[in-house]
């Protein structure tokens, strides 16, 4: 199953990269206006020493406030973006190029929400890990390495509730919980895979904008647009890349959006295999409880 998630999600980003600039365009077109705005109100006195505004050192506390207002306004309209990729390649969706609604705040507060998540889910992890350590040293020491992914497994199986409110389905934390019973491990490895796949496609993206001054004339506007379409750019990878992994999540556990995303009936089958087979342990682990209170 792990193999399964991971080559779907890879394929579904790959054949709908278009679907991304076809649906984003506008927000696209907000992002670089945006960014070239704030960038040539935080362009040093000399010019840029890195790639863009947002990678150049804070030397003032108004420019880590306008930085910090900058993140904020490229994560709502990443999310924007976001909602519009998954509704089109969901359900079809044909919505205005420029659309904020509720819809937008329902998915940014899950996923505020699912930050929360791992951060509590994580701290205990930690907690334990150091207490096994006192003990055991070197048990203790991996258990602390394997406590973050421990906690990605976690957010990524109340994940699927972001495409659902994408696509106005009420999915909830705990539904989301239960539909992905059986598939929490194979979540949580093509999350870190999607992960390091993003990290590789931003730095290659940074290589770009950094060779640029050499391969093109020098010029005082290109280094303004190169600061404006790094964190524009920065993005759109990381909306693509986890807009995809999750749309491929809520489609094995939303079996009508299957057909749509690709997904083979013998995919779901192996989900459903999967679900039985959490079912049956958490049933038989609940029955030897049981067993040993009667007692």
């Amino acid at each position: 199953m792990l193999i399964t998630v991971l080559e779907r999600s890879l394929s579904l980003a790959q054949h709908h990269l278009g679907t991304l600039f076809r649906t984003g365009w506008a927000y696209i077109l907000v992002l670089a206006a945006l960014n070239f705005a704030i960038g040539a109100s935080l362009t040093p006195e000399g010019g840029f020493r890195t790639v863009s505004y947002m990678t150049e050192p804070v030397t003032a506390p108004d420019e880590g406030a306008l930085r910090a207002l900058a993140t904020i306004a490229n994560l709502l309209v990443g999310f924007s973006i976001a909602i519009a990729y998954v509704r089109r390649i969901l359900i079809d969706a044909r919505d205005f190029p420029l659309t904020i609604s509720a819809r937008t705040f329902r998915v940014i507060l899950n996923q505020i929400v699912l930050g929360l998540i791992g951060a509590l889910s994580l701290i205990p992890l930690v907690i334990v890990t150091l207490l096994v350590a006192a003990v055991t040293g070197g048990l203790g020491l991996l258990l602390f390495v394997l406590a973050p992914f421990v906690a990605l497994m976690v957010v990524q199986k109340f994940s699927v509730v972001l495409p659902a409110a994408a696509v106005d389905d009420p999915l909830t934390f705990k539904e989301s919980w239960r539909a992905t019973s059986g598939l929490g491990w194979a979540m949580a490895f093509s999350a870190l895979v999607m992960s390091l796949l993003a990290g590789v496609l931003v730095a290659v993206w940074v290589g770009l904008l950094s060779l640029s001054d050499a391969l093109l004339p020098a010029s005082e506007l290109w280094p303004q647009i190169r600061s404006a379409i790094f964190p524009m750019g920065t993005m759109l990878i990381l909306v693509w890349v986890f807009s995809s992994l999750h749309a491929t999540f809520y489609g094995l556990i939303r079996e009508r959006f299957a057909e749509r995303l690709g997904l083979r009936a013998a995919d779901l089958s192996m989900v459903e295999d999967q679900r039985a087979v959490a079912r049956a342990r958490a049933h038989k682990a609940l029955d030897g409880v049981r067993r040993m209170n009667r007692r």
